[in-house]
């Protein structure tokens, strides 16, 4: 899951499930759409959502190369430049 924050007087922060999320626009407050139709406004930029589902997925990708005895420094995707 990432932490994002509820655009609001106080940003309240929430954990969310990356593969509900359909669309992360700018409209000018970034907009987070869920597959279920629900929108969240949200104080990260679409950028930093991005790189956030991003960090998330390639953690997910490590840990099953982990699992199943490969050496995560191996693959591509999980070298930190």
């Amino acid at each position: 899951m990432i932490e994002l924050h509820r655009l609001g007087r106080e940003p309240e922060p929430f954990l969310l499930n990356p593969d509900l999320i359909q669309t992360v626009e700018a409209r000018p407050d970034t907009t987070v759409t869920l597959t279920s139709g629900e929108r969240l406004p949200v104080v990260e930029r679409p950028e930093d959502v991005r790189r956030r589902i991003a960090a998330w997925r390639t953690g997910l990708l490590v840990d099953a190369a982990r699992t199943i005895g490969l050496d995560p420094d191996v693959l591509p995707f999980a070298r930190r430049t």
